[in-house]
């Protein structure tokens, strides 16, 4: 891919490519634009998204809607209590001249989707979170690298929200967005229903190669960022952590646990790229705060007075955005 001339015209042209991209998954996704803007960022920011929603909206439709437009190849990975790490890094098998050949799992693809995440074993679940942390996973004390672009999607559903093995504070924090779908308007249900009960089909064209993205990935690191944006973000992280001097009054009231310094840094990313997607050269506090709720809701832990009193997450979250 040939660079752009200045980073001010590659972002002019991600715009319009973000623009084309969220056409052609409109063309297939009716609605859900907040769902869909959350996931390009975490995709263009290098992050991965935990989606949580009850079935049947289009989670899988959403998340295969996305890898064609981007051209990225794509696995869907089950979990359920049975499953083993092996079944998703890949095994060592003799091949027909007796030595070991290494078969590679679901996991070596661009974007997964891990379903119901919280329905395996902490081994299975410890075994992906690796290879988001690390791109790359180790079988029989060998190393192999996963391919670039690399995006987890995991899902959960709320019906049964603790699941089976609830995912531990440590291993959501390395998840960038915590995105909620709800269910579609009265509205965007009859498109649905009007789209998907005909012989007529809509395919997404392919909008970005995986170099491209790698590009748009590299130069959202690269936005500029001011320093009182750096501050407003490391001073609303530092507000969810009870105890502390910078502690909002509602933390230490209603929080048992705050989100940590992987918080800010995902502030920063999510505000740069959402700047970005809106034609801006740089971020300001708005953007920061655009991207909050879903960056902090699952990193911020309620007390047993918030749940005595109804106070939910994202009320607290509002409150320390005021």
């Amino acid at each position: 891919m040939t660079p752009y001339k200045s980073d001010v015209e590659a972002v002019d042209a991600f715009v319009e490519k973000y623009r084309m991209l969220t056409a052609e998954i409109g063309k297939v996704i009716v609605g859900q634009n907040d769902v869909v803007k959350d996931v390009l960022i975490c995709i263009f920011s290098k992050g991965h998204a935990l989606l949580v929603g009850v079935p049947g909206l289009a989670k899988t439709l959403l998340v295969n809607t996305i890898a064609r437009s981007l051209g990225l190849t794509y696995s869907r990975i089950q979990f359920t209590p049975d499953l083993m790490p092996s079944d998703i890094l890949g095994t060592e098998i003799l091949d027909e001249n007796r030595r070991f050949k290494f078969l590679k799992g679901p996991v070596f693809a661009n974007i997964i989707l891990a379903d119901e995440i919280n329905r395996t074993p902490p081994k299975t679940q410890s075994a992906l979170l690796e290879a988001m942390q690390e791109k790359a996973v180790t079988v029989a004390g060998e190393s192999h690298r996963l391919a670039e672009p690399f995006f987890v999607l995991a899902t959960q559903n709320p019906i049964e929200q603790e699941g089976t093995y609830p995912l531990p504070e440590a291993q959501l924090d390395r998840f960038m967005f915590n995105i909620w779908l709800d269910y579609p308007t009265f509205g965007q249900e009859i498109d649905v229903v009007k789209n998907t009960t005909t012989e007529k089909t809509s395919a997404p064209s392919v909008v970005l190669t995986g170099e491209e993205i790698m590009y748009f990935q590299n130069l959202i690191r690269r936005i500029p960022v001011a320093d009182n944006v750096y501050e407003y973000a490391v001073r609303l992280a530092s507000r969810t952590r009870p105890g502390t001097e910078m502690a909002h009054p509602w933390t230490n009231l209603y929080l048992t646990w705050g989100a940590g310094p992987r918080a800010s840094q995902y502030l920063i990313l999510g505000a740069k790229c959402h700047a970005a997607i809106r034609g801006k050269y740089s971020p300001d506090i708005e953007d920061v705060q655009a991207v909050a709720t879903s960056i902090l809701r699952h990193r911020i832990v309620r007390n047993y007075k918030a749940e005595a009193e109804g106070i939910g997450v994202k009320q607290i979250v509002e409150e320390l955005l005021k």
